[in-house]
């Protein structure tokens, strides 16, 4: 069973309790809030990120991930680009004191066309670490359905996720819950997501 999820029915409470602990937040248009050129982003980050592919074993078969990606700690190295620093600033003004941490990494993914896709799966979470984090994602450039399920079966929901768009997965998500960019057949133009994440968390 799927169900549709705008991520207009966000815009009031902004929070949807998931279950067991995990939260989705939604801000539709939240990059373009601090008055930057955010139609000018997607172009140099294109441009100014050391992109690479990567392999991945799959069954008896090493196969290429279908997207291109690049990832960065930005207290230990330079960014790539400026705005990285100056939204990961936004984020924790908005989320470290509920997370009890800052974000310090970005991880960039390049979503080229509609072949381009990331299947299910939740983000790593360190040993050192309790259950519960966040993930930070602003979306630039074509708009991509991000898919969410339940670990072990159940309902999944399909956000449309746009350009400037904020989407934040906390609590247990990652535990409890997965999520995909699914390949589509559509026309679709290329598409960057930029991930924030805490300490010991890919």
């Amino acid at each position: 069973m799927e169900q549709a999820v705008q991520s207009s029915l966000f815009d009031q409470a902004d929070r949807r309790e998931l279950g067991n602990g995990a939260w989705l937040e939604v801000r539709s248009g939240w990059l373009a809030q601090d008055g930057a050129d955010d139609a000018a982003l997607f172009r140099e980050l294109r441009e100014a990120i050391p992109w690479r592919s990567e392999r991945r074993q799959m069954y008896d078969r090493v196969l290429d991930v279908p997207r291109l990606v690049s990832f960065h700690h930005l207290l230990d190295e330079p960014a790539p680009h400026p705005r990285l620093k100056q939204l990961r600033r936004r984020l924790n003004d908005a989320y470290a004191g509920e997370l009890g941490e800052p974000f310090v990494t970005a991880g960039l993914c390049l979503y080229r066309d509609g072949n381009d896709s990331v299947a299910w799966h939740g983000d790593n979470i360190g040993r050192s670490r309790t259950d519960d984090t966040m993930v930070a994602i602003v979306g630039l450039g074509a708009t991509r359905v991000f898919a969410l399920r339940p670990r072990g079966g159940g309902a999944s929901l399909r956000i449309r996720h746009g350009h400037g768009d904020l989407l934040v997965m906390g609590g247990s998500c990652q535990r409890t819950w997965e999520h995909a960019i699914p390949k589509t057949t559509r026309p679709t133009g290329p598409r960057i997501s930029i991930q924030f994440r805490p300490h010991d968390v890919r």
